[in-house]
């Protein structure tokens, strides 16, 4: 038996670079579910793997892919049986483990996710883990208490994965949303996902540089962080809440405690790799019921194998729009 991957090597200067390979079974790492993959998807996190391994992949050659959806094929875990029909995010899969990025994957049970009946495994890649993280960041904002009648919702970064999705599920809960991005020309997009103002990133860049200007926004959810997340808090209501999930920006933002201490502000940070399995299936049952797959369908371009690596430097430039399902089979 044997699978097809495309097989990431790193050069003394750091660059990666992936060649196709087929392969034995006996090559796939240490597990007891092998799923056949059916499709998995290009994020930020993958962009860095395939470019330069991003610090994150410690042993060479490497199969890349964080999140993956497929059928078992055969199971050592109680929890699976061939045939089921599942899901992985994260967990350093596709960093410190072979990804999805290949026809096969071996992982252990405890990872994987039962998919729900109504999402298939080509939308549940079409989400993938920018999509359940922006069910994570819409869980947040209401465990606090932020409601449709609460005011705007603010979304940085809107256009790109996690932006697209978490415009798509507030818009069908009812939110007010307000989509900001650095891509004007993405505005009829964005407005049929569900936004009912578009900003420019502009707006927010050029905004004064104070630690707190006028309430505007309820709730945020930050993809991007950097001045950015800055500006954008320093327009959070009085006892509102942001949902932070990215760092496209860099991992820093010129920010102030102000926010919180005198207008009760609070940052709730969205793990989506190490999250328990009990919520992760919350979220991912949430998306089946309040994810408007319709619209999903429109944030989707599809890939295959060998396009990975010209669209990995694509991505970390923010030159992607929405989500990239890759089809490893072709």
């Amino acid at each position: 038996m044997s699978f097809r991957a495309l097989v990431l090597s790193q050069g003394a200067d750091r660059k990666v670079s992936g060649v196709l390979e087929t392969l034995p079974d006996d090559r796939l790492p240490p597990g007891d579910v092998t799923v056949a993959v059916e499709y998995s998807t290009l994020n930020y996190k993958d962009g860095l793997v395939l470019t330069t391994g991003g610090g994150l992949v410690k042993t060479w050659p490497h199969v890349g892919g964080i999140d993956f959806a497929g059928t078992v094929e055969a199971s050592d875990n109680p929890g699976f049986k061939p045939g089921d029909k599942v899901v992985l995010n994260g967990y350093r899969v596709g960093e410190l483990h072979w990804g999805g990025h290949a026809s096969k994957a071996r992982v252990k049970g405890d990872w994987l996710v039962k998919l729900p009946s109504s999402i298939s495994t080509r939308r549940a890649m079409a989400i993938g883990t920018a999509g359940y993280t922006s069910m994570l960041c819409v869980m947040a904002l209401e465990k606090h208490g932020v409601e449709p009648a609460s005011g705007e919702i603010l979304v940085t970064g809107a256009a790109g994965g996690v932006g697209s999705v978490a415009v798509a599920i507030l818009a069908k809960l009812g939110y007010a949303v307000v989509a900001a991005t650095g891509r004007p020309q993405e505005a009829a997009y964005l407005t049929a996902l569900g936004a009912k103002t578009i900003m420019d990133r502009k707006e927010l860049l050029e905004a004064p540089d104070r630690p707190l200007l006028s309430e505007r926004f309820a709730g945020l959810v930050d993809t991007v962080s950097g001045v950015m997340f800055a500006k954008a808090l320093a327009q959070v209501k009085y006892n509102g809440a942001a949902a932070v999930c990215g760092l496209a920006a860099g991992p820093s933002f010129p920010g102030s405690i102000l926010p919180f201490i005198l207008r009760a502000i609070t940052v709730y940070g969205i793990d989506s790799v190490m999250l328990p399995k009990a919520p992760r299936e919350a979220a991912w049952n949430r998306l089946g019921t309040d994810l408007p797959l319709d619209k999903l369908d429109s944030t989707v371009s599809e890939a295959s194998l060998s396009d990975l690596m010209a669209l990995a430097p694509k991505i970390l430039k923010g030159e992607i729009r929405g989500r990239v399902v890759v089809d490893v089979n072709k």
